[in-house]
């Protein structure tokens, strides 16, 4: 790799992006945050976000922006596991030297085992079970909202609301979680239904420390969905045994909230993370220099 090489990676997901600049000696410049960075739900909005965010640990490192044509970067965002996204994306003319798209929940599990086999299992915005055991990736669920992510935070703030109505409907008991809510819209339920038809999933995430909170004083209904919402993190965490993954962490925005509700043989079988998918993308971004100079 040549000395004047710049490394960025960036770790980009339903709710924010986070960004960081190194040296390719590996000394830090810089980091920043920015907007969401979820190429499947807005693909100009991630990358506009990305560039902001880029253009932040430049100025942090007392660079002007055209330092980026010899940067290389690991762009590793939500929806970057989805054949047609990355492709839309990769299609796009970014002003790096060489830039990879990769997927968030591998950058997380490359940072987790410093490059290791391994195995995460992503709780954030949206929920993934990720694992590169032997060098091929295993995958297992973050097919992303409506159809998936369940015991994320968008799941937890959708279904969250969803116990709302039933509780408007007579159909469940209130508690002070759901009057909380209920209260935020006005005590109207179609203004809960008008929400959720527009919602992106970091609208619906936005509730879920809420429904923790109370979860944690013993609300009732807040007990019943971050117990459920464990029980969907501890199926993820059963196939990537069941694939054979050895040694698997739990990461993401929601990771330290969800460790209370996951089940005992879960936690058993977790080991602390020795990074984060900032220094997943870094390496990433590291390796595709490298190929560079050789």
């Amino acid at each position: 790799m040549k000395s004047g090489t710049l490394l960025l990676g960036v770790d980009g997901g339903g709710t924010r992006c986070q960004a960081r600049l190194c040296a390719a000696d590996g000394r830090r410049l810089g980091e920043a945050v920015a907007g969401p960075a979820n190429i499947r739900t807005g693909l100009d909005e991630s990358l506009a976000a990305v560039l902001q965010a880029a253009r932040e640990c430049l100025r942090q490192a007392g660079l002007e922006s055209h330092a980026l044509s010899r940067t290389s970067a690991c762009l590793a965002l939500a929806g970057a596991s989805e054949p047609a996204d990355v492709a839309a994306a990769q299609a796009r003319p970014l002003p790096f030297q060489r830039v990879i798209f990769t997927t968030d929940a591998r950058a997380a599990c490359i940072g987790a085992h410093r490059g290791q086999p391994g195995g995460v299992i992503v709780v954030g915005t949206g929920t993934i079970g990720w694992a590169e055991p032997g060098g091929a990736a295993c995958r297992v669920g973050g097919w992303g909202l409506p159809i998936s992510d369940e015991g994320s935070g968008a799941w937890i703030g959708r279904e969250m609301l969803r116990q709302v109505l039933w509780a408007h409907d007579g159909r469940r008991s209130w508690s002070e979680l759901l009057s909380v809510l209920f209260e935020k819209f006005g005590r109207n339920p179609h203004a809960i239904a008008r929400f959720a038809s527009e919602a992106s999933p970091r609208d619906f995430g936005g509730f879920a420390p809420v429904v923790a909170e109370h979860a944690r004083s013993g609300d009732a209904a807040g007990i019943e969905i971050m117990r459920l919402a464990g029980m969907h993190v501890d199926r993820l965490t059963e196939r990537l045994v069941e694939l054979g993954v050895q040694r698997l962490a739990l990461v993401g925005g929601l990771a330290h909230e969800m460790t209370e509700w996951i089940s005992a043989t879960s936690r058993a079988r977790l080991v602390p993370p020795s990074g984060d998918a900032l220094d997943g993308a870094v390496w990433i971004a590291r390796s595709a220099a490298d190929s560079i100079a050789a």
